[in-house]
């Protein structure tokens, strides 16, 4: 039985960090996701989700543990159980982000729970980032993270089946992620961890079937859909991730309106079923 107190007693551990919005970057979001857009210049609003090319973690390689991903130094403590993914989060929007901007980042170990899933017992933490600008806060991240068993050598990963999204979506796009793209992504981010770059890594210790898609691609690629479809701002984001998608296979992104100022989304693995979900509130 796992005992989470130790880990609970550092909540409220809080990080400052300082960067800049620079104008470099976006080019490289732009790129990656295949867009058709000029990239913004300075004074102009960076796109929803792409604060995450900023403040890249100055984690030391002796503090990187065998995924790549830090183990110590970072605001989340050392957890029991080995295996890391990204399991959802909640963005609000409160002002533009724009190119150029002095940017100031505070990050708060936020939460933490035990719990037992379908692939066996689970820690999910929460850090919960506000980014601020000149003219004060910007962004409100609650990034969650979650902790799992080891996988025994030889075996497979477990991965969650979930159900069909509802019918009748008004907006679809296939996407076909590659090699490329996710270490194009990677670097924008600069996230060292294996599962999405090292195939052999990947297949061989995470029992994965191909090169993890990061849950911020995914994520990505559901904000882009909405910006694509609806011109209103975006006053908040809730993203959940329900199962992992692979390079393997082409996955698809939907979404609809559902009232006034709410819209669902949605990323659809190769087999149907929802990999990832998400509501917005638009102003």
């Amino acid at each position: 039985m796992i005992d989470i107190a130790p880990i609970r007693a550092q909540l409220g551990r809080k990080i400052v960090e300082f960067d800049e919005a620079t104008a470099t970057p976006l080019r490289g979001m732009i790129v990656t996701f295949d867009r058709d857009e000029k990239p913004p210049v300075a004074g102009e609003p960076i796109a929803p989700g792409w604060h995450l090319a900023y403040f890249p973690a100055d984690s030391r390689l002796a503090t990187l543990g065998q995924d790549g991903l830090p183990v110590t130094g970072g605001i989340l403590p050392e957890m029991p159980l080995p295996r890391r993914m990204y399991a959802g989060a909640t963005l609000t929007f409160h002002a533009p982000i724009l190119v150029g901007d002095a940017l100031r980042r505070e990050t708060e170990f936020s939460d933490v729970q035990l719990r037992e899933g379908g692939t066996g017992t689970l820690i999910v933490a929460t850090q919960t980032r506000r980014i601020y600008t000149p003219r004060g806060l910007a962004l409100t991240e609650d990034a969650v993270s979650v902790f799992r068993e080891a996988v025994q050598p030889g075996t497979a990963s477990g991965i969650p089946q979930t159900e069909s999204p509802p019918a009748g979506m008004a907006w679809t796009k296939t996407w076909t992620p590659d090699p490329v793209s996710l270490f194009r992504y990677s670097a924008l981010t600069f996230n060292p961890h294996r599962i999405h770059y090292d195939r052999p890594y990947a297949t061989g210790v995470e029992g994965f079937p191909g090169l993890v898609v990061h849950g911020p691609f995914s994520q990505q690629c559901l904000l882009d859909l909405l910006r694509d479809n609806v011109s209103r701002p975006i006053a908040r984001f809730e993203m959940r991730a329900r199962a992992p998608l692979f390079d393997t296979k082409p996955f698809e992104t939907m979404g609809r309106t559902t009232g006034n100022d709410t819209v669902e989304l949605f990323a659809v693995g190769p087999s149907g079923g929802i990999a990832m979900q998400a509501k917005a509130i638009l102003r």
